[in-house]
């Protein structure tokens, strides 16, 4: 396109790009610098890795698995199995979806 038929059909824009009138910065990484800042340093726990889990298979591995790499003592996976089996995997808080960290807060 011609620069003198761009600038009929979009005078504002042509002013803006020629550096005439205001200008507007847009810095898209704002919103996730400032998310990242906000989770920085998190190390998420059993309970959250709970929250992810679809069906009760899964929340018995991940209890299974952190037990066995001793990140979580036997008493803890008993207190989390005993609470699983009595009040379903809801009581450990709603499902962490796809993302979750990554949302605004």
């Amino acid at each position: 396109m011609e620069k003198d038929r761009f600038k009929k059909l979009f005078p504002n824009l042509a002013k803006e790009i020629e550096g005439e009138g205001s200008k507007i910065r847009i810095d898209q990484n704002d919103a996730s610098s400032r998310n990242d800042r906000i989770w920085s340093g998190y190390d998420p726990d059993i309970v959250d890795f709970l929250r992810r889990c679809d069906d009760d298979d899964q929340a018995e591995e991940v209890i299974s698995y952190m037990e066995d790499r001793e990140e979580i003592t036997p008493e803890r996976a008993a207190e989390l199995r005993r609470q699983f089996r009595e009040h379903g995997l809801g009581s450990f808080g709603p499902k962490k979806e796809d993302g979750y960290y990554h949302k605004n807060r």
